[in-house]
């Protein structure tokens, strides 16, 4: 079975699994405050089965396992989060995904992002473009910041909104990885923050982006680089080509 098609297996096999316990499980508080339920780890459980074990050769990276050096000397990384949008999904909200990566040298080759509650499946591939339930996605090319649709943290947004005629939409509880995926749909015009977040929340959406046409970098304008001993990234900007330069005038870190 083919890298692409054993992705797409285990991220639609994972979202039932989490569907079929949504609203059924304990979930509690990790030490660093973000929550956490019985059915993230079990689809951690799942997906590491199903990829990692399937392809013992690939590094694995996940929210929900604890992390070791050994990836940092593998070409090929799996990069999952079990269930993003931990907090939506306890609260009986449909806004959580279930999100993968396959990471080549530092960069993802292959995405996975499924919404089960809407059963919307998004997926790329590197070189080969991105797709939303088999449909390719385009990102529109606009180039004015005015009307702009821009999802953001308070602060980010009260930067542009001072300078900048944008339409403003909080984040609320869309989880990372949908955000990035409504850029490559073209439901946002942009999606970005000025604090930090971690690589499995950006790496399957940011192949998405790219392969839908747009750019997701820091707001250093620099494409991110995965895989390495710290699994996050200081801020982040997807949008089109022709936006990124306007917004990232406007923007600076937190």
């Amino acid at each position: 079975m083919a890298d692409a098609e054993l992705l797409e297996d285990a991220v639609r096999e994972a979202g039932a699994l989490a569907s079929s316990l949504f609203r059924k499980v304990k979930h509690w508080t990790k030490s660093d405050g973000s929550p956490v339920t019985e059915a993230d780890l079990a689809v951690d459980r799942l997906l590491k089965e199903r990829l990692h074990d399937t392809r013992p050769g690939y590094g694995w990276l996940s929210e929900e396992t604890p992390d070791t050096p050994d990836r940092l000397g593998r070409a090929k990384v799996w990069i999952v989060d079990p269930i993003d949008g931990t907090r939506a999904f306890t609260h009986g909200a449909d806004e959580w995904c279930v999100a993968a990566a396959l990471l080549t040298d530092g960069r993802p080759t292959l995405a996975a992002i499924y919404r089960p509650m809407t059963d919307d499946f998004y997926q790329a591939a590197a070189g080969k473009g991105a797709r939303l339930n088999g449909r390719p996605l385009h990102i529109d090319a606009t180039s004015s910041l005015a009307g702009a649709r821009v999802l953001g943290n308070v602060s980010a947004l009260k930067q542009l909104q001072a300078q900048a005629p944008v339409e403003a939409v909080p984040s609320g509880n869309i989880p990372l990885a949908l955000r990035l995926a409504f850029v490559a749909q073209g439901k946002l015009d942009a999606a970005l923050s000025t604090t930090p977040k971690h690589d499995w929340d950006l790496a399957a959406g940011d192949l998405l982006v790219h392969e839908a046409g747009g750019i997701v970098t820091g707001l250093s304008g620099k494409v991110f680089t995965y895989n390495r001993a710290v699994t996050r990234q200081e801020n982040y900007v997807a949008t089109s080509p022709q936006l990124q330069a306007k917004l990232l005038e406007h923007l600076s870190p937190s």
